[in-house]
């Protein structure tokens, strides 16, 4: 891929981003998907930093596969065992390891805004890989590929989003990223779990209509929320917007079912569902380290 510079260098959010640049990545994507070889040396001499102020498994595991079969130097710290425990700023830490040489970092934090302002003050590329509530391009990016790698072309295609749209960066960069590429996007949630504004970008339908789709894309059930009120109990939310057997066995009969992960089964989504032959779950946890490795590919050559 072309040496790109700046801020175009970085990660930050689909937002703004345009069909031909998802288009290149989804192209890159494809070809390390292609390759044979488990590890090439292509950022051979790099050293790339997963800085993770907020848990993960799945999209740190997932990076860092993608760092070392593309031959990086990888290092891994969370803010559990890091200075951040002992009170140094999420700034100075990265202002940290930038000083010690790093080529990039990959970062995961709560506060929205935080990694904007470390993108304009930092050197090397930055690479989103969720901040609080606002945005997860990688996963929106694999998200993407996996539809196009089904339907061959997303322009045109119908996608509903079902769950905690308020709290979920997945629908936002889903948002983005599908508008961009010529899909309709759709969403269906609670009242309390809307967000407002969003509304203009995408409209709210009930769970009947959500289901009649190209795709299904299930959001996860934050349990933790019983705990505020926001949901009754995990059994009233499978009731009104879980994706039930028998609700699936309405939709139309060329669509697939996509789920971020970790799911919660029997919640959101019925166990029997999750690797049902219309279900793309776990591949789309495939198709995570290729997109990734087309991410930093695009950060570091």
């Amino acid at each position: 891929m072309q040496a790109q510079a700046g801020m175009d260098r970085h990660l930050l959010g689909l937002k703004g981003i345009g069909a031909d640049e998802i288009n290149s990545i989804l192209n890159r994507a494809a070809y390390w998907a292609g390759r044979t070889e488990k590890v090439t040396n292509l950022l051979q001499s790099k050293f790339v930093a997963n800085m993770f102020f907020e848990n993960s498994t799945r999209t740190r595991f997932s990076f860092e596969v993608a760092e070392k079969r593309l031959g990086a130097e990888v290092l891994n710290f969370t803010s559990a065992v890091s200075s951040v425990q002992k009170g140094e700023s999420i700034h100075d830490t990265v202002r940290t390891l930038e000083s010690m040489g790093i080529d990039a970092g990959v970062i995961r934090l709560k506060p929205i805004g935080v990694l904007e302002e470390l993108a304009a003050k930092i050197k090397v590329p930055l690479i989103n890989a969720g901040d609080g509530n606002n945005e997860h391009p990688t996963q929106a990016l694999l998200d993407l590929y996996t539809i196009r790698e089904h339907f061959r072309e997303i322009k045109g295609l119908t996608v509903s989003i079902i769950g905690d749209i308020q709290h979920s960066r997945v629908a936002r960069s889903n948002l983005w990223g599908l508008t961009a590429m010529g899909a309709r996007v759709r969403f269906c949630a609670p009242e309390n779990m809307r967000a407002a504004e969003l509304m203009e970008y995408a409209p709210y339908v009930s769970m009947d209509e959500a289901l009649q789709s190209d795709v299904v894309m299930m959001l996860r059930v934050q349990l933790e929320r019983h705990e505020h009120g926001m949901i009754q109990s995990a059994e009233e939310y499978r009731e009104q917007y879980g994706l039930t057997a028998e609700r699936a066995a309405g939709m139309p009969a060329h669509s697939i079912i996509m789920h971020p992960a970790p799911v919660n089964r029997n919640v959101e989504i019925d166990d029997c569902l999750v690797e049902h032959e219309r279900s793309k779950i776990f591949t789309q946890m495939t198709n995570g380290v290729p997109i990734r490795m087309a991410v930093l590919e695009r950060a570091l050559t």
